[in-house]
């Protein structure tokens, strides 16, 4: 965060003070600093489509920290008591445990596939607001260099939240479970408290 903090402050006037060559970008005409409202705009779009494509992911990833840990119990207990551990019920836990993590690879499939491809297609943003400048012949390649350059670091910055959504995400699921476990301690119904969490939802 404070990598992007201080690039953001580095960059950020140099690309304000760039973009007085940009005459107009695609579709919204003049706009006074346009690459700078454009870097900020496309950053948070960025963030809702991938807020969106992996919506599911806390919570396959708190029921994932649950059926490891209901499997693991049950090893544990089968040490010490012959009824525990048989094989029947460890079958069904370990399926448990399958299941999820083909549903959690299935949804970080795609949402790397939408991570991935926005980020590709951040590559050729820049080159694309600069067209109608570039086709009129608005400034040199040496200035259109600097512009790209500045407008990536920038836009890097603007993309915390993207570049950190693992992390994120096993943030939102270690909050799930810490909830979870009071609401257990405070006598609520497993159950209900895996459904409010939006658990069934992710893996239904």
């Amino acid at each position: 965060f404070i990598d992007a903090v201080m690039t953001l402050i580095a960059f950020l006037p140099i690309l304000w003070a760039l973009s007085v060559h940009i005459k107009e970008i695609p579709v919204f005409g003049e706009v006074a600093h346009a690459l700078v409202w454009v870097a900020l705009f496309w950053s948070v779009f960025g963030t809702g489509i991938l807020a969106l494509a992996g919506y599911r992911l806390p919570g396959l990833e708190f029921r994932n920290q649950r059926v490891e840990a209901a499997f693991r119990k049950e090893l544990v207990m089968g040490e010490d008591r012959e009824d525990r551990a048989r094989p029947p019920t460890l079958g069904e836990l370990f399926a448990d445990v399958r299941r999820n993590y083909f549903r959690l690879y299935l949804n970080y499939l795609y949402f790397n596939i939408v991570r991935y491809g926005y980020l590709q297609a951040g590559v050729m943003l820049p080159y694309v607001a600069l067209g109608p400048t570039i086709i009129s012949a608005g400034f040199s390649l040496g200035v259109m260099q600097q512009i790209v350059r500045a407008f990536g670091r920038v836009e890097n910055s603007f993309q915390f939240l993207v570049n950190s959504w693992t992390t994120i995400v096993e943030l939102m699921s270690i909050y799930k479970r810490l909830a979870a476990f009071e609401r257990a301690i405070a006598g609520d119904d497993l159950a209900a408290i895996e459904f409010e969490t939006g658990t069934r939802t992710a893996v239904g």
